[in-house]
């Protein structure tokens, strides 16, 4: 079955002759916003990393020293930092990296190597709707990850709609709803206290019949160790089967990048309950541990990609998890030209 990235940046046909100019002012401004939402988890890693670049000095314990400490810090995590510090240990006894620059330079082509699993599109079948559940912990912002989404397909010229199945907080329904009437965007809901189900189902009935493309589902928070909760969730998924046997296409665990090494008990449990398809991490910008993402990349018994990061309020803020991207704005612009220098 045929499959669209659902945030292409692919110029449609009509479009293809556009300015190369404008298009790579288009990138700059987007790159800069991730930049800017990574801020300060680059801050923190500036304490071991950014000194690498003070001149080219020597590499000693100290430096090794710092580094591995600035990796902890922002949440990279035990297992991925003492790997990364291994290996740079290894090259710099065998006299590949003479100098910090160097380091820095073999930093970032580990960590981009990490991160590439990880990156993977979310698409669209063909098949009307694609539904998408949104489920994860109170507070990760999942209706707000669901509205920004809503916008930028509908900017694609998509049919979207959107279904409030958090029906245990009343402001999570009304906040939808703003975002549906914002955006002209159809939101079906019931009562706060409804059964979440009947939500869904009624939902994806609703969106088959106007020939919806894409029809977005928010769940209710839930704390992943409450049972309950969990066979509720999985209630969902089991009444929209009853109307397509495909559906849900996606199912997107959205986490809190601040929450650090607690996100990965998340995807473990959430993943056992409703085989999760892929993550979002929301929040970067205000988080210094970003460094949280290698973590997950290193679960390989799950591996699961990375759909979308959130790195500010705005509609662009949800980005398209790219690894190049982020790792470039991870270590700041002094990145690439390490990578060019130590590959010369």
């Amino acid at each position: 079955m045929a499959a669209r990235d659902i945030l292409s940046d692919s110029p449609s046909p009509d479009t293809a002759a556009a300015d190369d100019g404008e298009s790579t002012a288009k990138r700059t401004g987007l790159f800069g916003r991730l930049k800017n939402g990574l801020a300060k988890t680059r801050t923190q890693l500036a304490q071991g990393v950014g000194n690498l670049l003070l001149g080219e000095r020597e590499i000693d314990d100290t430096v090794l020293e710092d580094l591995e400490t600035a990796l902890l810090i922002t949440d990279v995590g035990i297992d991925t930092t003492t790997s990364i510090m291994a290996d740079l240990a290894q090259q710099v006894k065998r006299k590949e990296l003479n100098n910090t620059r160097a380091l820095h330079g073999a930093l970032g082509r580990l960590l981009k190597a990490r991160l590439e699993p990880l990156q993977k599109d979310l698409t669209l079948t063909d098949k009307k709707p694609h539904v998408i559940f949104f489920v994860g912990v109170n507070g990760v912002g999942k209706t707000t990850t669901i509205g920004k989404l809503a916008k930028q397909l509908q900017n694609q010229g998509k049919n979207v709609m959107l279904a409030a199945g958090d029906t245990f907080r009343a402001a999570a329904v009304e906040q939808l709803q703003v975002w549906g009437e914002r955006n002209n965007v159809p939101v079906i809901a019931q009562a706060q206290g409804s059964d979440s189900a009947s939500v869904a189902f009624d939902a994806l009935q609703s969106a088959q019949a106007r020939g919806a493309d894409v029809l977005l589902v928010d769940t209710a928070g839930r704390l992943q160790d409450k049972a309950q909760l969990m066979d509720e969730l999985k209630k969902v998924h089991r009444v929209v089967k009853r109307l397509d046997d495909s559906a849900p296409h996606d199912v997107v665990l959205v986490l809190d990048g601040g929450v650090g090494q607690n996100a990965l008990s998340q995807v473990r449990l959430f993943n056992e309950a409703v085989d999760l398809t892929g993550l979002a991490i929301t929040k970067l910008d205000g988080s210094a541990k970003a460094g949280v993402i290698f973590s997950i990349a290193a679960l390989q018994d799950i591996n699961l990609p990375v759909y979308f990061v959130g790195v500010g309020e705005g509609i662009d803020d949800l980005r398209q998890f790219v690894a190049d991207d982020f790792v470039e704005a991870l270590l700041d612009q002094d990145f690439k030209d390490s990578l060019e220098r130590t590959d010369a």
